[in-house]
């Protein structure tokens, strides 16, 4: 059995799962504003649980909603009134063989909704002030967007340090949302005891400098955890599974949690009646990159040693999560080392993921890009998405259903887009022509690709479905409308990608210095004669053989060769500080190159979703970039860049190799030419706008439902 260690069945107490995959609770936004669980949030659980995981946990049940809740969509717990949708949810998981739990929380100092609602927060200890480095990545949108809650009428930032009231009011909330979950058909209950609420805060030594019973030594840190546990334990039984969620570490928090401190805490917590131990972490919550560190950590595995770590302190199951890839989730429970690992972004990506490893068709996996759009959202208080899966959060509305009338549809174009568009549309049973001009499909994600390893994963697999459905592909082929009317398609759907128009900057033709398009067709070897001219005789030769080798042929194979040889110079200019600049600038980095980073704008990677902006711009200034905000490029020159500053004030810098990254706009000209037929024709992807990956992926979807 291929992964039999993941796929194996396991248990949790008495609960017994039908493989050692769990869907992590994340906070999604997809309750209703009243805390109800609806037809969108139920729907999203099942998707999940008929995909396969042996178990799914919905995020962040609020124990005392409104208050204590965090985010404004947020699942409730608090009442009677919320078990019939949450007995609705877990009916709807169970029919699939799937095991439901719900992760029950109080958001203590992170309670977003109790500041916009005036109430102050319960902490146990006054809180010291936090400098954030957050707000200056954002736009004005997003800025006005992420500080709603704290601007609205009657807001206000207060805390109150709990008293002994408040510690049993606490135990007795939590107790009675375990016996809710219980009454609602649930198979456990996750206590959350990490990530800043108010469990873990009490546990951190940072947060809690109590002196009475419940702060100084560990085991006062963790009484209140202790005394949460029992009070469960006591109303549920022994039957129900009840196990807590941990930080293994606080990340840039002087005198936070340590790994020491998580093994103890686990220790205490199995005493006190846990049936598991599910390993996370945490991060100053001020501090834009550290979130990328935890909770949702970027590193692949990044957690796996703290789950390690507890697995030799504990008897009891332990639940490793953190960017654990299918493979390195099987061996870490062959070894030993965890029982269960949880996926989060993973089961966004494709909710079918346990179920196609165990149908062994691993390469029909669509990956996650970790571009952090998903969790993105929750800092804006919108509902959660996936950038690569359309139907993630929509799939009470997003359905693939078979097409009334079947049609002849021809898609021009095959990067994202178009090849989304063409697998959908072919589900549902349309005649599906596939056009592309290059010699493979991918456009030009395939070159984004070497900047971004993760996008290739993507490309392989829209490829792999195309190619596996009956659409015929047709490579090297110019669409023009004489093609079209030959081929008499009853709808035309262009997705071939934006233009590029090189900005108005004196020496911009010369030849150190590249745009996008130059640089792609160089690495990828589609159409060399657009800069052949740019090289010398012996990088052409270099560029010949490597196109005679297959080596453009191949995405890791170009990443390797850049690492030894690139046709830019060591001091290097990117004009154009957006999403493609800032990725090529990481690139670049990674590769020994010097590099500045033009923007007129006073925003840099404004594309990239909020999080993952967070973490380039701090990785790319961490490495020596210099970011040089509103300038205005002048001039270009065999060796240098002559521009204006902020204040008009002209410069000059000595560069080697200028890369224009900027310039890409709608490319409506197939559209028009299109516009004399009577054939009904659509655009998708950037060629109507620049959409990027998720835009070109969600029209696509979108479009091709309708057709």
């Amino acid at each position: 059995m291929v992964m039999a260690s993941l796929l194996s069945a396991g248990r949790i107490g008495r609960l017994e799962l039908r493989n050692r995959i769990i869907m992590t609770p994340m906070g999604s936004n997809l309750a209703q504003s009243d805390g109800h669980c609806g037809e969108r949030i139920q729907a999203y659980y099942e998707a999940r649980a008929k995909g396969g995981a042996g178990m799914v946990i919905v995020g962040v049940g609020s124990i005392s909603w409104p208050e204590g809740s965090c985010n404004p969509n947020q699942v409730a717990i608090s009442r009677d009134e919320f078990i019939p949708g949450l007995k609705a949810l877990t009916d709807r998981v169970h029919q699939h063989g799937c095991k439901a739990a719900i992760q029950i929380q109080h958001a203590g100092q992170i309670a977003v909704c109790d500041i916009a609602a005036g109430r102050p927060m319960l902490v146990p200890s006054t809180p010291k002030p936090k400098r954030e480095d957050m707000t200056p990545a954002l736009t004005a949108d997003e800025l006005a967007t992420y500080v709603k809650s704290f601007t609205k009428e009657g807001a206000k930032i207060e805390y109150k340090v709990v008293d002994q009231n408040d510690i049993q009011q606490l135990v007795k909330d939590f107790a009675d949302a375990a016996e809710r979950a219980q009454r609602a058909g649930f198979d456990g209950v996750e206590i959350h005891a990490g990530h800043g609420y108010i469990l873990s805060s009490f546990l951190s030594p940072a947060s809690n400098q109590r002196d009475d019973d419940y702060g100084g030594s560990l085991e006062n840190r963790a009484r209140l955890l202790v005394e949460v546990l029992q009070a469960i334990r006591e109303r549920v039984g022994d039957e129900f599974a009840l196990w807590c969620r941990l930080d293994a570490k606080e990340f840039h928090i002087e005198g936070g949690i340590t790994l020491e401190d998580a093994c103890q805490t686990a220790k205490i917590a199995e005493k006190a009646g846990a049936d598991a131990i599910h390993v996370s972490a945490y991060a100053n919550n001020a501090c834009g990159v550290a979130f990328t560190e935890a909770p949702l950590v970027h590193k692949p595995g990044g957690f796996v040693e703290f789950a390690k770590a507890i697995k030799q302190s504990v008897s009891v199951p332990v639940i490793a999560v953190g960017r654990i890839e299918p493979e390195e989730a099987d061996q870490l429970i062959a070894k030993g080392h965890s029982d269960f690992v949880a996926m989060g972004r993973k089961l966004l990506a494709d909710p079918e993921l346990p179920k196609k490893l165990s149908e062994d068709r691993a390469a029909d996996i669509r990956p996650c890009i970790y571009c952090y759009s998903c969790v993105s959202q929750i800092f804006l208080n919108r509902q959660l998405k996936c950038a690569v899966n359309p139907f993630t959060g929509l799939e009470y509305e997003r359905i693939i259903e078979p097409a009334s009338n079947k049609k002849k549809i021809m898609v021009v174009g095959g990067g994202p887009a178009g090849m989304e568009a063409a697998r959908i549309l072919a589900l549902r049973g349309h005649q599906v022509i596939l056009c592309e001009q290059a010699k493979r499909l991918g456009g030009t994600v395939f070159f984004a690709s070497f900047v971004y390893p993760p996008n290739g994963g993507l490309i392989a697999q829209l490829e792999k479905q195309v190619r596996d459905l009956p659409i015929d592909i047709r490579l090297q082929q110019v669409v023009d409308e004489d093609y079209v009317k030959a081929n008499q398609p009853d709808v035309v759907l262009i997705a071939t990608g934006s233009k590029r128009q090189t900005p108005a900057i004196k020496g911009a033709e010369r030849s150190n210095v590249f745009n996008g398009d130059q640089l792609r067709h160089l690495m990828t070897g589609d159409d060399k004669t657009v800069a052949q001219d740019k090289l010398s005789l012996a990088e052409r030769a270099m560029m010949s053989a490597g196109s005679m080798m297959g080596i453009v042929e191949d995405a890791e194979k170009i990443r390797g060769l850049s690492k030894l040889w690139m046709p830019l110079g060591k001091t290097v200019a990117i004009i154009g500080g957006g999403l493609v600049g800032v990725e090529l600038a990481e690139f670049l980095l990674e590769r020994g190159r010097k590099v500045f980073v033009f923007e007129e704008s006073d925003k840099f990677g404004v594309e990239l979703s909020i999080v993952r902006r967070w973490r380039v711009l701090h990785e790319i200034r961490e490495a020596g970039a210099l970011l040089i905000a509103q300038a205005n490029v002048k001039e270009i020159t065999d060796k240098s860049l002559i521009y204006t500053d902020v204040n008009d004030e002209e410069k000059s810098i000595d560069v080697d190799s200028i890369i224009i990254a900027k310039g890409a706009t709608a490319n409506h000209d197939l559209f028009n030419s299109l516009q004399a037929l009577d054939t009904p024709t659509y655009e998708i992807g950037d060629c109507g706008g620049m959409a990027y990956i998720e835009g070109a992926i969600h029209q696509a979807a979108e479009l091709a439902l309708t057709l």
